[in-house]
Formats: C-alpha cells, sequence, structure tokens
C-alpha cells in the first residue's frame, strides 16, 4: 500500500500507475458496493494503453506542500556561487536537499566558524525537518571533498507532529523538536547506548538543548524495519533520533565541536549572516 507521505518524496514524478494507488491509500469513502468511490474516478482518469492523453500530474496535497524558502538577502554572489558549485558537485545523494535549505546551512556554518563557536573543519550535517519522516532528510556532508558521507532518516519530536514536523519548541517538557543551529558535543553511553550532546546556539529557539537532553542517539522506530511496516519513522522526545544501523557512523563522523542545522519554517538566526559567512570563505575557505 502506498503511504501517504510518498506524494512528496519524488517531488512530482508521478506516472498514472502512481495517481491510481495513491487514490486508493488517501481514499476515505466506499460505494454501496464495497469499491473506493476515489479508486473508481482514479481508473476513469487513467488514460488506456493506446491512448494519446497527456499523462495527469496530480498536485501535492496542501499536508504534504513544503514550505517555500526566500533566498537569503545579503548574500554576496561570490558565496552565492560557491554554494551552487557545492551542490552541483554533491551529486545525485543531494538531490533532496534544496538549494535554499543548503545555502542556509552553508551561511551559518561559515559565520558560526569566524566566530569560533564550532571547531570541526569542513562538517556539516543539515536536517531539512520540513521534509516528512518517510524521507532520508539528514545529510552530513564534508564541505571541502564536496561529499555526502552520510544521509539517513531522522525523526523529529512527537509534540511536533506525526508525519510531518508542524510545531518547534524550545520549552522544557514540550516534546517538540528546536530548529537552528547546534554544536555537538561529547558523547555518553546512555539507555540509547552511545548518544552525543547538542549544545543550541540560538538563543530563544534551541538554546534549552542540554537542559531538555537532545542529543543525537539511535532508537528503533528510525529502523529500516519500523519504516517498512509504518511507512515512516517514529517520534521521539525533541532529540534528532537516527538509525541503529547508521547512528554510529553519524556520531563519529560529526565529532565533537561540529555544526548541526535543523531547518524548518519560521526559523530566524543570527547566524544567517551573509556577510561574514563571505569573509569567512574567503579567507579560509570550507575549512
Amino acid at each position: 500500500m502506498l503511504s501517504t507521505a510518498t506524494f512528496c518524496s519524488r517531488f512530482g514524478r508521478w506516472q498514472s500507475a502512481a495517481l491510481l494507488l495513491a487514490a486508493v491509500a488517501l481514499a476515505g469513502c466506499q460505494s454501496s458496493a464495497g469499491e473506493p468511490a476515489a479508486v473508481r474516478a482514479a481508473v476513469a482518469a487513467v488514460p488506456a494503453p493506446d491512448s494519446v492523453a497527456a499523462p495527469v500530474v496530480p498536485a501535492l496535497p496542501d499536508s504534504l506542500r513544503l514550505t517555500p524558502l526566500e533566498p537569503l538577502a545579503a548574500v554576496p554572489d561570490s558565496l552565492r556561487q560557491a554554494v551552487r558549485q557545492l551542490r552541483a558537485s554533491l551529486g545525485p545523494e543531494a538531490e533532496m536537499l534544496r538549494p535554499e535549505v543548503l545555502e542556509r546551512a552553508c551561511v551559518g556554518y561559515l559565520t558560526l566558524r569566524q566566530a569560533g563557536k564550532i571547531s570541526q573543519p569542513g562538517i556539516l550535517a543539515v536536517a531539512d525537518m520540513d521534509l516528512p519522516s518517510s524521507e532520508q532528510r539528514l545529510w552530513v556532508l564534508d564541505l571541502r571533498k564536496a561529499e555526502v558521507l552520510h544521509r539517513s532518516h531522522v525523526a523529529h519530536g512527537r509534540g511536533s507532529g506525526h508525519l510531518r514536523a508542524r510545531r518547534f519548541s524550545n520549552v522544557m517538557k514540550s516534546a517538540c523538536t528546536a530548529l537552528g543551529f547546534y554544536r555537538t558535543q561529547d558523547t555518553y553511553g546512555g539507555k540509547h547506548g552511545l548518544s552525543r550532546r547538542l549544545r543550541g546556539l540560538d538563543a530563544g529557539q534551541n538554546d534549552n538543548a542540554l537542559r531538555r537532553y537532545v542529543v543525537l542517539h539511535a532508537a528503533d522506530y528510525v529502523s529500516r524495519q519500523h519504516l517498512q511496516r509504518h511507512g515512516q519513522a517514529g517520534n521521539s522526545r525533541g532529540c534528532p533520533a537516527l538509525p541503529p544501523d547508521q547512528y554510529r557512523a553519524i556520531i563519529r563522523t560529526v565529532g565533537e565541536g561540529g555544526c548541526l542545522y535543523l531547518s524548518g519554517p519560521g526559523l530566524e538566526s543570527k547566524w544567517l549572516d551573509g556577510p561574514a559567512a563571505a569573509r569567512q570563505l574567503a579567507a579560509r575557505g570550507w575549512r
């Protein structure tokens, strides 16, 4: 059965067969004969094999539309071009990493490096929390080599929503994901095994992370088996929880003093400083 999340997984690359399956998944009413009415309507809409009619491309449901992001203001052309070149070099693994999200992540990384807030050179982890949890929405990048080191699913907090994260909070016991830039801290062995602490760097938006015990850790509800069974990741208490078969490698790669960016609707950050980022790039590159 096709899950609702599949509508956003390929951003409009539907074919007629996909339309039929989506109608089955989303149909909520039954006919007197027991056949979903939406299925009959979809069958009628699918052209016969010898038809020359143009393929039907349905619009994304409102519940799955990504929040538009405007390009950052005051970003010098040199920096904007460098980010474009970086994304192009990252290859197919970064196809679903939206250019606007990557630009913000890179600007923040460079600004934080200039300010001495992060110390891991060239490593940037970025999660687009506007994507549904059915998608692999976390990327760990080597900016100097222009490589995707890891790509994985990542959970959001149960207070933020089910399939999509709709609400974000820095409040204690909110069980919400908090958006913004984080510095990766030390590791420890907790109830989830190896975990890495996170320090929120955006005042008022994620700076309660240490007190809320927001950490990188493994969770069975982000496992392949869970995703296959439920079509999406489960929900954490606010942590960006990781798949059990990838968490150790990701935690090791980001290291201590690295940069993690959780992107989502409505985020404002003082670290999104285009001129400061451009100065850092000109002086040190992606180091």
